[in-house]
This record gives C-alpha cells, sequence and structure tokens, in this order.
C-alpha cells in the first residue's frame, strides 16, 4: 500500500506466502495476528498480506489496526482468480523458483505449523525458528 507496485518475480529466491483476506472477513481477523507474528519470527520468508476488493482507506485503517506489514492491495479483486482463491482467509504458498506449492483456505489455528513446515519443505536452508538438536551417541 505504499504506492510501489508488488511482483512475485521480485520475491524469487525465498518462498513467498500471499495471505488473501478483507477486512469484513471475520476468520480473517483471527488469523491475520497469528500470521503475521510467524512472519515477524521469519525474516526469511516473504509474507504479503493481500488486501482483496477494498478501497484504499479502508485497508489502510485495517491494516494500522492488525499491525500488518507489506500489505499489497488488490482493490479491483483481480489477483485472487489467478490463484483460484476462492473463500478468504486463503494462504498461496510459492516456492522459491516461482510454483504455486500449496493453499490453505480458511482459518486454521495451527497456522504458523503449517507455514513453518513449508517453509522448511521449499527451502530447508531458511531456518525454521525452531531449536536444532545435536545427536550424540553415549559412552564415545
Amino acid at each position: 500500500m505504499d504506492g510501489d507496485t508488488f511482483r512475485i518475480a521480485d520475491e524469487r529466491g525465498r518462498v513467498l506466502f500471499l495471505d488473501f483476506y478483507a477486512s469484513w472477513c471475520e476468520p480473517c481477523k483471527l488469523e491475520l495476528p497469528l500470521v503475521e507474528a510467524w512472519s515477524r519470527a521469519h525474516p526469511d520468508a516473504a509474507v504479503v498480506p493481500v488486501d482483496v476488493g477494498e478501497e484504499r482507506s479502508i485497508a489502510a485503517a485495517f491494516a494500522r489496526r492488525y499491525r500488518l506489514q507489506n500489505v499489497a492491495l488488490d482493490p479491483n479483486d483481480s489477483a485472487r482468480p489467478l490463484f483460484a482463491v476462492e473463500g478468504l482467509p486463503t494462504i498461496v504458498v510459492i516456492d522459491r523458483t516461482g510454483f504455486i506449492r500449496a493453499k490453505w483456505e480458511g482459518l486454521n489455528p495451527a497456522i504458523a505449523v503449517a507455514m513453518s513446515n513449508a517453509l522448511s519443505s521449499f527451502d530447508p536452508s531458511a531456518s525454521s525458528g525452531q531449536a536444532k538438536l545435536k545427536m550424540t551417541r553415549s559412552g564415545r
């Protein structure tokens, strides 16, 4: 919403999570804070909330209220058909090479786990935010 055009191609090399939502969507209001918290803890991934079908003023007020970062505004709702997004919220996962690898529709209280799993699956070099355990053999 800062005026620059968002291009998926600019995110190549990182796992990209497009989080489609609208301010009137009650499940979105529950899931967005979970996604934003995960995003802040995983700077190696690109998370882009996509406000669909709303005017800039409505989208901006909602983004401020929910402290959303890097919001892409789609006032004409033209991006949803490109990704076959039917309901909200929906997260589309795009791998480092630009291929759609997953799509999750509806409220998922465990969305952070799903996002962490996708990040580690589609970008093994990315830190998953989880502690790594070193296995040792006893007696040696």
